[in-house]
């Protein structure tokens, strides 16, 4: 009986969710010659519109742990699910998100996501790629706006802690930048590539600010621990 609920919940939400993805999708391509902010409106309508179907059609609730300062830093995000990447735009004005390079070739999606200002992440395009990246990233940061990295580079069941992807490393110091790691949760509810979700909480815990100009080694391992700080604590013993 609990499964059969969960399911007949996760099929209303998936369908309010896609009607809504592609509303507001053609929404912020259609705006922007008229505002920018007319786009940022829309992809916020998205956010909001997810957490609200979460909240009342999944039964899903969401605690932050901490405080996010909306600053020009480089946060790092576990990543369990779709959730926390959908989420971004509730945590933040106006994020600048690395997302995956295939992800912009989404029909209509992709372009908003382009207009809105996520920062394509090519990991085959070598040295060019890397530039144009970063030359993006400091262009954000220049506008004020945060940094939203998931470094793991994939979403991640709960309970598994891989090690950081090779790019965080060069992004950390080329940058310069404080990180603020972030752990969530997510992957106990809507866990990833699984189209039931369940009811249940959904928790950001936020770590304490790294410095910037750290050693790689230890700026890796503190980001590690803190991202993972909601699973369990076996899960960072067998990966340590």
């Amino acid at each position: 009986m609990r499964y059969a609920i969960a399911l007949f919940r996760s099929i209303l939400f998936w369908m309010l969710f896609g009607l809504m993805s592609a509303l507001c999708s053609i929404g912020a391509v259609v705006a922007l010659p008229v505002s920018h902010r007319a786009t940022q409106w829309f992809v916020h309508m998205w956010a909001r519109f997810h957490r609200f179907i979460t909240r009342f059609v999944l039964g899903q609730r969401v605690i932050v742990e901490g405080a996010m300062p909306d600053s020009p830093l480089l946060y790092v995000f576990k990543h369990e699910g779709a959730f926390e990447t959908i989420d971004q735009p509730l945590l933040f004005k106006w994020p600048a998100v690395f997302a995956k390079e295939e992800l912009f070739s989404i029909p209509v999606w992709g372009q908003a996501a382009h207009l809105y200002g996520l920062i394509p992440v090519d990991r085959d395009g070598g040295g060019k790629a890397m530039r144009a990246m970063l030359n993006a990233a400091r262009a954000a940061l220049e506008k004020g706006r945060p940094l939203v990295l998931f470094a793991e580079g994939t979403r991640v069941p709960h309970g598994l802690a891989p090690p950081l992807r090779s790019g965080f490393a060069g992004v950390y110091r080329l940058l310069g930048v404080p990180v603020i790691p972030v752990a969530v949760n997510s992957g106990l509810v809507y866990p990833p590539r699984r189209w039931v979700k369940w009811p249940g909480t959904i928790t950001y815990r936020v770590g304490e600010t790294i410095p910037a100009g750290l050693p790689r080694a230890e700026a890796e391992h503190r980001v590690w621990r803190a991202i993972n700080a909601l699973n369990p604590p076996e899960a960072l013993e067998r990966s340590e």
